[in-house]
């Protein structure tokens, strides 16, 4: 009989990344058994989906106040399922303020641990690292930089390199285009509906300043059209539903909510500025304990800013209409930006880490004693 592994993800990346990982296990172990909290692309690739990431999604601080009594019940049903299961070995995909809960409950049930995609403690909240020395077997993480920070840290991680680039297709140059047709900018105004209402709205404040481009909002799977559609209301921009990263492709430039999509944004090879705008109470509380020189994960692994990061006070009309001229029609910069994409690619080593990630668990699972809990 295959081993049984429990899988959670509680956001659209993690599902993507979740989903390929799952994939890859199966071709490793057909008769695994795979049970999770995640979305479409988990559930397409093979596993049991028993809750979906989008009753799960609260941005920010103060979301995550408001839905406390959601968060904690959504945790004890998910340590009953997991009880019910007997997993040989549970993985938990970034997702820290809940995985990180469930981390110490599968210690204390000697269910072994392996976490996928570390949460940011290198940003903020580094006192977490002693939680995941104490409850984590394994961890593997996408950043190069952060198999250094938690050796300093006294830990031993993996780098298995970044998922992105089994995910990502490459960039396709504009020239293909028939003649007439207008170069597209990309609007990607997050995944989240909060984030969503405050930051499309100033997005769309620069259309009206590039009538020669054709601008398009990608629209994220869980939120519904209507929720774009009050805001987008008469002006002439297009909703791109289920196909961000073709969008991408096709486009001269990009205006991107700071979160994963700037990264794949960048991967692809679009140029782009990043922004931000959150509410007070959330920025007062970033600023006070976040311990990081930038936000964008593009100018956090390059160590230098290679993106224009726009936040807050500088997420205004009159920035963002600059900052996209520039990206439009300053050739130096452009290039400038896109041979700092190719170095980035670089960094991030070659496509292959779902695969690696999946045989370094499948090895552990195998070698490891039979820890999962007892029926009865």
């Amino acid at each position: 009989m295959g081993k049984r592994l429990y899988v959670i993800a509680g956001e659209a990346s993690g599902d993507l990344h979740g989903g390929n990982l799952v994939r890859e296990l199966l071709k490793l172990d057909p008769a695994m058994q795979v049970r999770a909290w995640g979305g479409d692309r988990m559930r397409t690739s093979g596993a049991d989906v028993v809750k979906h990431y989008r009753d799960l999604a609260f941005m920010g601080f103060t979301q995550v106040i408001l839905n406390l009594r959601t968060i904690l019940r959504n945790i004890k049903l998910c340590k009953a399922d997991i009880l019910a299961f007997r997993p040989d070995a549970i993985v938990l995909i970034d997702y820290p303020g809940f995985n990180l809960r469930i981390a110490e409950f599968a210690r204390a049930n000697d269910i072994p641990v392996y976490y996928y995609i570390s949460p940011q403690v290198w940003a903020w909240k580094a006192g977490r690292v002693k939680a995941i020395k104490r409850d984590v077997d394994r961890m593997f993480v996408i950043l190069p930089f952060e198999k250094q920070w938690y050796a300093e840290h006294g830990m031993d991680v993996e780098f298995v390199g970044h998922p992105l680039l089994d995910a990502l297709p490459l960039h396709m140059e504009n020239a293909a285009m028939t003649k007439g047709v207008k170069p597209i900018v990309a609007l990607l105004p997050g995944s989240r509906t909060q984030e969503i209402s405050r930051m499309l709205p100033v997005m769309l404040s620069v259309v009206e300043h590039f009538p020669a481009y054709a601008f398009k909002v990608a629209a994220a799977p869980s939120v519904p059209a209507e929720l774009y559609a009050g805001i987008i209301g008469n002006a002439p921009v297009e909703l791109v539903p289920d196909g961000t990263y073709a969008l991408l492709q096709k486009a001269k430039a990009a205006l991107v909510t700071s979160g994963t999509a700037t990264l794949e944004t960048a991967l692809i090879g679009t140029p782009l500025a990043v922004c931000y705008g959150g509410g007070a109470v959330n920025v007062w509380l970033a600023k006070r304990f976040i311990k990081v020189e930038f936000i964008s994960l593009v100018n956090l692994i390059m160590g230098r800013e290679v993106v224009r990061e726009l936040i807050q006070a500088d997420m205004s009309p009159k920035s963002l209409q600059a900052e996209l001229d520039r990206l439009l029609n300053d050739l130096a910069y452009r290039d400038r930006m896109l041979a700092d994409f190719s170095e980035l690619r670089e960094t991030l080593g070659g496509p292959g880490a779902s695969a690696v990630t999946a045989r370094l668990m499948w090895k552990s699972l195998n070698e490891a004693p039979d820890k999962g809990l007892q029926a009865g």
